[in-house]
């Protein structure tokens, strides 16, 4: 049926611009990049992250353009656009 077909094609062409690459690098230059959909919060990748560096969340802070990125942000409430990079640190403790 040729309108199924057309109709697949074109859920086909939507899905992909859901979906952003983010590449997220530490103080050493290690990168990991991930996959994620433009509309779930950030938390997903923080955590997915934390787990990749067996970390804790709450001893990471994640910037973009020098901007803290909050876990409940979307990438798109973020500004943050397929490819871009997300810097990581550790908290500094004490001082």
């Amino acid at each position: 049926d040729p309108p199924t077909i057309k109709k697949e094609a074109q859920e086909e062409k939507k899905t992909p611009s859901e979906y952003m690459t983010l590449r997220v690098k530490d103080k050493d230059h290690n990168e990991l990049v991930f996959m994620v959909r433009k509309a779930t919060p950030l938390k997903k990748l923080m955590d997915a992250y934390c787990v990749r560096k067996n970390v804790e969340l709450n001893t990471f802070v994640f910037l973009f353009d020098g901007r803290h990125l909050r876990p409940e942000q979307t990438p798109d409430e973020a500004g943050l656009g397929d490819g871009d990079e997300i810097d990581t640190f550790q908290h500094q403790l004490g001082g």
